[in-house]
């Protein structure tokens, strides 16, 4: 083992766990033909349909495919979908640095998925280490990180089985936490309003189909965050007087159930009763208010504010601040009240000109924007067409 990475494993897990991504590079995916953009704590993508919102969050679904062993399910016989322009440009590639505020040593994993036929494979996948020293990235080649090669030319990675390398096995764990969340299925028949088993609690699902039952977990395990989530659900609906959750009489399966405000203590109520605002917003308020150990590092939700009131919006922009200062928040949205809720470093406007024009990405600061903000909010800076992701 040389130097480095004696150095990497003298540190405590403490000390060296990172906090964010720092710093993400994507080039080929999809309508992305090449960005390089920091990330925040809280990252509030603004763009109209078709500008590569979606294609952002799905770059993320393709790390967790990496890191889980499922490349070839993600791209599904159709590598073409994939590539920025299709086969003419044989590969995409990905790189992220994650960041420590302990200390400047740095982490990242880079990678490339090459095409054939249909099919693609992972060319490379990276695991790379900088102490804080020298040169970071330049385009996407890294300078003056110490390298280990991790995979290459295999159909999927051994990333998850390479449980007695430290230094591959911290950046798995980090990798795995990231998760890509859903709710926009509320139909009579979808996952959010049907029973689940009760055992089904080890984290919210990213579709929220296990709800009953992680918020029965967390009215056994964590009640305060228990009540947490109904005050908070209080505030957005205030015929709803407290969840009323048991398994059925077999014990397997449990559903959810909840109380109203003034009905009979007998009255009967469970998820197909609720609106589908409220019901996304009960969903989005479990995953937002949970205590930090049981968040996942990196929370990403396209379009949450879906059927929401207004007055919910606002909660749920307050909901995104407090969980960003626990782990990463990325977040796509077209409601110019939830953009209105954020500060202009918060956001990032997406863009694509036209259909062969690549997807583009833009920070703001305060500064920049400052005479304007005196009399309008970033919500409708962005509906005037005055700070791009054309609406």
């Amino acid at each position: 083992m040389d130097n480095t990475n004696e150095d990497f494993i003298s540190k405590s897990w403490t000390d060296l766990e990172p906090n964010r991504i720092e710093r993400l590079h994507i080039s080929n995916f999809k309508s992305i033909k090449e960005v390089d953009i920091a990330l925040h704590n809280l990252n509030i993508l603004i763009g109209g349909n078709g500008a590569g919102k979606s294609n952002f969050i799905s770059f993320f679904k393709l790390v967790r495919a990496i890191t889980e062993g499922n490349l070839q399910d993600f791209i599904n016989n159709d590598m073409d979908a994939l590539l920025h322009f299709g086969r003419k440009s044989k590969f995409l590639t990905g790189a992220l640095i994650f960041g420590n505020t302990k200390t400047n040593h740095k982490n990242a994993i880079d990678f490339s998925v090459q095409s054939k036929g249909n099919n693609g494979f992972l060319k490379s996948l990276n695991d790379r280490y900088n102490k804080g020293e020298g040169d970071v990235l330049e385009g996407n080649t890294f300078v003056n990180w110490d390298t280990k090669i991790i995979d290459q030319n295999v159909e999927e990675s051994t990333l998850r089985d390479r449980k007695n390398d430290y230094r591959v096995n911290y950046v798995f764990k980090y990798l795995s936490g990231f998760k890509v969340y859903h709710f926009h299925d509320t139909t009579a028949a979808s996952p959010l309003r049907a029973a689940c088993h009760v055992n089904d609690n080890r984290s919210l699902a990213h579709d929220g189909a296990n709800l009953p039952a992680y918020l029965y977990f967390l009215q056994l395990k964590r009640p305060l965050v228990f009540k947490r989530i109904e005050g908070t659900i209080r505030l957005v609906a205030p015929y709803f007087d407290r969840f009323d959750l048991e398994p059925n009489r077999s014990n397997d399966k449990i559903e959810l159930r909840w109380r109203e405000k003034g009905a009979d203590p007998d009255a009967y109520f469970n998820a197909q009763h609720l609106s589908d605002g409220t019901l996304r917003f009960i969903a989005l308020t479990t995953l937002l208010r949970q205590d930090a150990e049981d968040l996942p590092k990196t929370i990403i939700i396209d379009e949450p504010e879906l059927g929401l009131h207004p007055t919910a919006i606002a909660q749920l922009a307050g909901l995104l601040e407090v969980a960003s200062r626990q782990c990463q928040v990325i977040v796509s949205t077209q409601s110019v009240e939830l953009i209105s809720q954020f500060e202009p470093e918060d956001i990032i406007a997406v863009d694509r000109e036209n259909r062969t024009a690549g997807t583009t990405f833009r920070r703001f600061t305060r500064a920049e924007l400052a005479s304007w903000l005196e009399d309008y909010s970033m919500g409708e800076l962005w509906e005037k067409n005055l700070i791009g992701g054309n609406p």
